[in-house]
């Protein structure tokens, strides 16, 4: 059975409404609509939401920004701790009108984590305003893309999708899941493309890490990583991880280590 979280979710930005929780595999969060914006990034597991339509996924290097007025639920398949921060809708100007996965850099991440440790939700004085603000400008100016890991339900395309996410380290080509789908290669390319906005394995690849973040975060070794998703030896995933993130699957675990707790 699903865990339903509470229909009021957090309190009212004034001007700004920080929070660290954990949440447990299976939590639901009901649909909403809120005047304020909300910035929302998993610290431990995925955090995964639905926007307007949309699925977002976040992992802990990733977050989803959602601005005022987009009704949005979630739900949590795995536990997770994450951190929210809802901004007054009278900051959210200059910060993206659609809803967007940004990228996370480690001032954004100390900062939530000199609040959580110092057990403040709603800062108040003139130095812990200040230090708001700057998650403000940090939101402004993070890189920002449409979706991490799109999805679809597209009857062709969803069911190859949802074979990868039970088992990332499938090694079948794009050929050989465009037979299984019925379809040729370059038919099953080009729905991938217009369905998802990107090509088949350029999502295989962004899933895959996910997935490793992931596993990286229970304590798996990269090694163990490495074979979990299909790679014939650590180098090779290092360098998938690498390339993706400018960082080192053990560099991506320590700044996660090193975040708020």
């Amino acid at each position: 059975m699903p865990i339903r979280y509470g229909d009021v979710d957090g309190e009212p930005p004034d001007p700004v409404f920080l929070r660290t929780e954990h949440f447990r595999a299976g939590t639901v969060f009901p649909p909403r609509r809120q005047i304020w914006g909300e910035l929302n990034f998993a610290l431990q597991g995925v955090a995964e939401f639905e926007i307007a339509g949309d699925t977002y996924m976040s992992p802990p290097q990733y977050a989803v920004w959602i601005p005022p007025g987009f009704e949005h639920t979630g739900v949590n398949r795995h536990d997770i701790r994450y951190a929210s921060a809802y901004i007054a809708a009278s900051l959210c100007d200059g910060l993206p009108a659609e809803p967007c996965t940004l990228v996370l850099n480690p001032l954004l991440k100390a900062i939530f984590a000199d609040f959580d440790a110092r057990g403040i939700r709603h800062p108040k004085t003139e130095a812990d305003l200040r230090l708001a603000m700057v998650i403000v400008d940090q939101i402004r100016a993070a890189p920002r893309f449409a979706h991490y890991l799109p999805s679809t339900d597209d009857p062709m395309i969803a069911p190859v999708l949802r074979a990868l996410e039970a088992d990332p380290g499938d090694r079948r080509s794009a050929a050989d899941w465009a037979r299984t789908a019925g379809t040729t290669e370059r038919t099953f390319s080009r729905r991938c493309q217009d369905r998802l906005g990107m090509s088949f394995n350029d999502w295989r690849l962004r899933l895959k890490l996910v997935t490793g973040l992931a596993l990286l975060e229970d304590g798996a070794s990269v090694r163990a990583v490495s074979q979990r998703l299909g790679y014939n030896n650590p180098s090779a995933y290092i360098a998938m991880v690498r390339r993706l993130t400018g960082a080192s699957p053990s560099q991506l675990r320590g700044a996660q280590e090193k975040g708020p707790r």
